[in-house]
């Protein structure tokens, strides 16, 4: 018995996102030199990871539920922005200067952007 999913639900936009992220994880890849910068974004929240992959490790990590963001009363964007400033900030601590990004699939649009051109105004270099 199989499961019929209508067009434009949930299940096929992210079995749609999940191929198009594949795609990109095809090309992008973190070394120990250029770690990956990863967008994770939900409805409500943005995760910002900056990961080697040769080794397996997060370096830095920030998100919107840290608690210095979680109690801001910024418009979405604005908190993705911040994500990105603070997720370079930790990547410069780690010793991390130069990442590659990697949107997870998502257009490089919104939110997405956001934490690009934070983690740019924080001092990466993507």
């Amino acid at each position: 018995m199989s499961k019929s999913v209508k067009v434009g639900s949930s299940a096929s936009r992210d079995a749609a996102r999940a191929r198009r992220h594949r795609r990109v994880r095809k090309k992008v890849a973190g070394t120990p030199v250029r770690p990956r910068l990863v967008v994770t974004r939900s409805l409500r929240h943005m995760v910002a990871q900056v990961i080697d992959d040769v080794a397996g490790h997060t370096l830095a990590s920030a998100s919107t539920m840290d608690t210095s963001l979680r109690s801001a009363t910024a418009e979405k964007t604005d908190k993705a922005r911040q994500v990105g400033e603070l997720v370079a900030e930790r990547a410069k601590q780690a010793g991390v200067t130069t990442v590659v990004f990697d949107r997870g699939g998502h257009k490089y649009h919104g939110r997405v952007a956001a934490v690009a051109d934070g983690a740019r105004s924080g001092g990466l270099e993507l």
